[in-house]
């Protein structure tokens, strides 16, 4: 028996914390056009693209100058746009935590805008920087908060990078 899933609406409420992932454009190929054809949750789908991406070498910008860049970049919207909780920036993609101050298209829009000039004034590059949409979560609880907060810092780490202390960045200051 085939399973269906129905696409459900985002949660996009001010005041609600949200986990959202993002990826660069150079980072999508044939093989992640198909996971997101698969017939699985969303959840899994995120779970296998995040293990395919962590091992990929196309579209890892996020390194040397444009990782000092994007991180001072996020935390300068901090208390703005978002109440950041933690981030990583992995070579080709970001998973950040936070507080909505604003809708979630609003948010996404000045992140990813924002960022793209100036990264690419980096690159000396031009075009699209970051792939179109983003997968976002809600955050339900408690423990599910405590579940993205311990994937986003350790994912670095699972993925063998060396330079954490400069990828991931949280609140906690521990």
């Amino acid at each position: 028996m085939k399973r269906e899933y129905k696409k459900l609406p985002h949660i996009d409420r001010v005041g609600d914390y949200q986990f959202v992932t993002i990826r660069t454009q150079d980072s999508l190929d044939s093989y992640l056009q198909k996971i997101e054809s698969f017939d699985i949750s969303s959840a899994k789908k995120q779970m296998a693209i995040d293990g395919y991406l962590d091992n990929f070498a196309k579209g890892r910008y996020f390194e040397g100058e444009v990782l000092v860049y994007f991180r001072s970049f996020l935390l300068s919207l901090d208390k703005k746009l978002f109440e950041l909780v933690a981030f990583s920036i992995m070579p080709n993609h970001l998973h950040i935590l936070f507080c909505q101050k604003e809708e979630l298209s609003k948010t996404m829009k000045i992140v990813k805008g924002g960022s793209a000039s100036g990264i690419n004034k980096i690159l000396n590059k031009n075009g699209k920087f970051w792939a179109s949409g983003y997968y976002d979560k809600a955050i339900r609880d408690e423990k599910h908060f405590e579940v993205v907060y311990n994937y986003i810092r350790n994912n670095p780490l699972k993925a063998g990078l060396k330079d954490m202390d400069r990828r991931f960045w949280h609140v906690y200051g521990v």
